[in-house]
């Protein structure tokens, strides 16, 4: 059997850029999450919120480290496998992914080391200083990074000389059409995944009665900020969408299931999709709601898949599928974060078993929907590496086999499989130990859990035991 390398060198771009990326939507989050736990310990002088930051401190710092090993390998492909679309972009694509390195790693790293090490050995204004920093570069990172990715999708402000993109204004191919809302729907989805990461850690503390103070402080504050974060989140989809529309309708085409142009399309909760035939089976739908939702008019005229050869199609299932996967994903987290708001009546939020223990299932969704996410963006934009302009054959390496190709991905898969497991070893260890800062704690923790055998009763704590 011949091996593909167009294929295989596909598979292993989309394996190591999702492993990446569970990595930073994480930081992000967390790292601002950082800063404001330091923000209110320096403004009130309450050791909960520096107990609180240390702990996540720790969490940041593995989690970092093992999205910077990810991340600088994975940057070899475009030269390995990549290598006429690295020469093609060079003009454009270097100097982008330089100015991530210069401005957003150096800064991370350089005020990480303070954050980690310089609590008490520097004043308190320039360690307060030196978490937002690193909150800053985590933003200034993916802002890089997503131009990169945005002018793939909507190409600007370059043209082509002797087979090469020349840049004839750099506002323009930096900010260009799609960067904006992309930029913000990831924002949120960061803000989202580190909200729930925090809600699923401190829920699995309050089951086993462990810094109940703490842990419901944590809670509270994720809470509130999913609350506002996960229903604002569907309505920059929608503008993401509207987006996507303008700019790439065969993508969103897919995502519909819609394969003909036409009028009054039904939203499809369910479908089989058959690319062979360019139809659906066992279609299940809301009639005119997907004309509604992306031509705000019931009788709205949506693009179909068809409009284009077959040859120039994403392949459909996927991308249908990814895209209700990350939809059904984000309206449980709206669901969750009413059900907390609901809870607080009462006060009731973190002491009702089933919503913790639904909480600590949560903190793997965010993950799920962020790659879905990058599914239903890579993979719809197919066959097309620079939308419109260079295709993956245009664009592999012509010396490339798939021998080759198959051999690298094997390698990388065996690599991060090492990472990945050193990295949730440490995540676990972290997440056992809790937000004990000293011996004399841990060792008054294992003494009250030995009082206290685990029970889902412990999140029925009453305020004196709370405050004892």
């Amino acid at each position: 059997m011949e091996l593909d390398p167009i294929l295989l060198s596909r598979i292993q771009f989309a394996f190591v850029v999702s492993f990446h990326a569970i990595f930073p939507v994480f930081t992000i989050g967390l790292a601002a999450f950082v800063a404001f736990l330091e923000t209110l310990g320096y403004r009130t002088g309450d050791p909960l919120y520096v107990r609180l930051s240390k702990f996540w401190i720790k969490v940041f710092a593995v989690v970092f480290g093992m999205g910077v090993v990810s991340g600088i390998v994975m940057a070899f492909q475009f030269g390995t496998n990549w290598s006429n679309f690295s020469q093609a972009t060079a003009n454009f694509m270097g100097p982008i992914l330089s100015y991530e390195v210069v401005t957003a790693f150096f800064l991370e790293a350089a005020f990480l080391g303070i954050l980690l090490f310089g609590r008490g050995k520097v004043p308190s204004g320039i360690y307060l200083f030196s978490a937002y920093m690193v909150a800053v570069g985590t933003f200034i990172s993916s802002f890089w990074i997503l131009s990169a990715n945005s002018w793939m999708q909507t190409p600007a402000g370059v043209e082509m000389v002797d087979g090469m993109y020349r840049v004839t204004s750099w506002t323009a191919a930096i900010f260009n059409d799609s960067l904006a809302p992309r930029f913000v729907h990831m924002a949120l989805a960061s803000f989202l995944t580190g909200a729930f990461v925090v809600s699923a850690v401190s829920a699995w503390f309050l089951l086993r009665g462990r810094e109940v103070e703490a842990n419901r402080k944590a809670l509270s504050m994720s809470l509130w900020l999913l609350l506002i974060i996960a229903p604002a989140q569907l309505l920059v989809g929608d503008w993401h969408g509207l987006n996507t529309l303008e700019h790439q309708p065969t993508k969103v085409a897919a995502m519909e299931g819609n394969w003909e142009t036409s009028r009054n399309v039904p939203l499809l909760l369910f479908a089989i999709p058959d690319q062979a035939n360019q139809t659906n089976h066992w279609e299940v739908g809301i009639p005119g709601l997907a004309s509604l939702i992306l031509k705000h008019d019931m009788d709205g005229e949506v693009p179909g898949i068809s409009a284009v050869p077959r040859d120039e199609q994403p392949p459909v299932g996927i991308v249908f599928w990814a895209f209700r996967l990350m939809v059904t994903i984000g309206l449980v987290m709206i669901a969750f974060a009413l059900t907390g708001a609901w809870l607080r009546r009462g006060d009731r939020y973190w002491r009702t078993p089933w919503f913790l223990k639904g909480l600590t299932w949560m903190g793997i969704t965010p993950f799920i929907a962020v790659l879905a996410g990058w599914f239903v963006t890579e993979v719809g934009r197919a066959p097309w590496l620079i939308y419109g302009e260079m295709t993956y054959v245009q664009g592999v390496t012509p010396s490339l086999t798939g021998g080759m190709a198959l051999f690298s991905l094997i390698g990388y898969i065996v690599v991060y499989a090492v990472v990945f497991a050193a990295g949730v070893y440490y995540l676990l260890r972290l997440f056992r130990g809790g937000l004990e800062a000293d011996e004399e704690t841990a060792e008054h923790h294992e003494v009250e859990r030995a009082k206290r055998p685990f029970s889902a009763a412990h999140v029925s704590f009453d305020d004196a035991e709370v405050n004892k």
